[in-house]
């Protein structure tokens, strides 16, 4: 999938970035800084101007501080702060705000490594709005699974989500890109800023004709996830019928 990586031509010189990336963040200070200095020497090596942002998603940490300390990667790393809680609402922010010709975001203990952002951008170069990375598709390997109660969770949560994700096998991997100019509207009506946003998102771009792919990724899973099965499992719940029912008052109005 690899394919060289040129500069796009541009009829002006611009100081945007071709590529910016997203770290969704809550209370991650310890976590933080190594994902950024790994994100930061990889993203040296390409030629692109390339940018790094954080958004913070309302942390009671030092996440916003320590950033400052991280402006020496050689990257440019910026933090923007989003008071609504949720990974959902940091990201759509930070899409909506974004100036880069291409928007992708990762998780805060990168659990996919850093090269997989050269998959990412082939696709992106060959015309695809949505690019998703992928534990389940051929070609992908989990290095470190899931807990068995997560994995339980996971397949009952595909079962009934099929109808929303469509040919997409792995909804909720936190590795995903987007060509920002194609997809601003698709965030300009999200309204699931927890752990369903990401299969709103795919819905959506589904809705709106946008060119969706997936492709393999090596994954691992780490220590200190933020999912709570109670409280978290009763939005996601909430979310998911709230998706339906818009999806067929959708249908109807077609």
């Amino acid at each position: 999938m690899q394919e060289p990586l040129v500069p796009p031509p541009d009829s002006q010189p611009s100081a945007d970035p071709d590529l910016e990336i997203l770290i969704p963040a809550y209370n991650e200070e310890l976590r933080l800084p190594a994902t950024v200095r790994t994100l930061a020497a990889h993203l040296r090596r390409l030629p692109l101007r390339t940018a790094l942002r954080v958004i913070d998603n309302g942390s009671s940490d030092s996440t916003a501080a320590c950033v400052d300390n991280l402006a020496a990667s050689g990257i440019p790393v910026t933090v923007t702060g989003c008071s609504q809680r949720g990974k959902g609402a940091a990201v759509t922010r930070g899409v909506l705000t974004s100036r880069a010709r291409w928007t992708g975001f990762c998780d805060a203990d990168l659990p996919t490594p850093a090269g997989a952002i050269d998959d990412a951008l082939a696709l992106l170069r060959q015309g695809r709005h949505v690019v998703i990375g992928s534990r389940r598709c051929p070609g992908a390997c989990l290095t470190v699974r899931q807990p068995l109660h997560r994995r339980v969770g996971g397949a009952g949560f595909r079962l009934l989500t099929r109808h929303l994700s469509g040919p997409v096998k792995d909804t909720q991997c936190g590795f995903k890109f987007f060509d920002t100019a194609a997809t601003r509207p698709l965030f300009t009506d999200i309204s699931c800023t927890g752990f369903a946003f990401d299969l709103e998102v795919i819905a959506r771009a589904r809705t709106l004709g946008l060119s969706i792919v997936e492709f393999p990724v090596v994954w691992s899973d780490r220590q200190g996830s933020s999912f709570r099965a109670a409280s978290d499992g009763l939005q996601v719940a909430t979310d998911l019928w709230r998706l339906h029912r818009t999806r067929t008052a959708r249908a109807r109005c077609a």
